[in-house]
């Protein structure tokens, strides 16, 4: 997303998370502005019930929690290591004088949240009153067009992080691809989903 040189000529650091270390929770400040190096990190919720809710997950040269340091409140969600993730870290302060000093950097950053909303809506309209099959073939549709990928896409996200993202139990997203698969829609080798 931001050219990492920028970023360290702007201040920032490094960070390394161990796999399922916490890198903030719902409710802390915003106080950084992260961006993965490599790894990746899952933004989510739990609800009454301690169901979780994936709102994200981030990979290399992505950035996330932007909304909470723009708008000036806290994390909307909890942040966690998938696997042994380095993120480049900049302080609230140091990222908007940043975005004064290169506004290019603070418009390309624009299309990156509105492309995120974009998913949000996607997802709600996707949700309400669609069967599982629909709503996970929604999903994996929507992430082989945002990796750009024209031929075979391998999904890489587990079975339970689409059913958090579509609001399923892991067992009906389980019957569910496998129904895909039997209708010819999905392929499944070695336990991974290609579209």
């Amino acid at each position: 997303m931001i050219d990492v040189a920028t970023l360290r000529e702007h201040g920032a650091v490094e960070k390394k998370l161990a796999r399922g270390e916490l890198l903030f929770l719902e409710g802390d400040p915003a106080v950084f502005y992260y961006q993965v190096l490599s790894g990746a990190i899952k933004m989510n919720n739990y609800n009454d019930k301690g169901n979780e809710m994936i709102q994200g997950i981030f990979r290399d040269g992505q950035s996330f929690g932007e909304p909470a340091i723009l708008g000036g409140f806290p994390f909307p969600a909890n942040a966690e290591a998938l696997e042994p993730t380095s993120l480049i870290c900049l302080e609230k302060h140091m990222f908007f004088e940043m975005l004064k000093a290169q506004p290019e950097i603070g418009i390309e950053l624009l299309g990156v949240i509105s492309k995120r909303l974009q998913f949000k809506a996607m997802i709600a309209k996707e949700m309400s009153g669609h069967e599982a099959e629909h709503r996970i073939m929604a999903l994996l549709r929507y992430l082989k067009k945002n990796a750009e990928v024209e031929e075979e896409y391998r999904v890489n996200i587990t079975r339970q992080a689409i059913a958090s993202l579509v609001g399923l139990r892991v067992e009906t997203v389980i019957r569910a691809i496998g129904e895909l698969k039997k209708r010819g829609l999905v392929k499944v080798r070695n336990r991974k989903i290609y579209l």
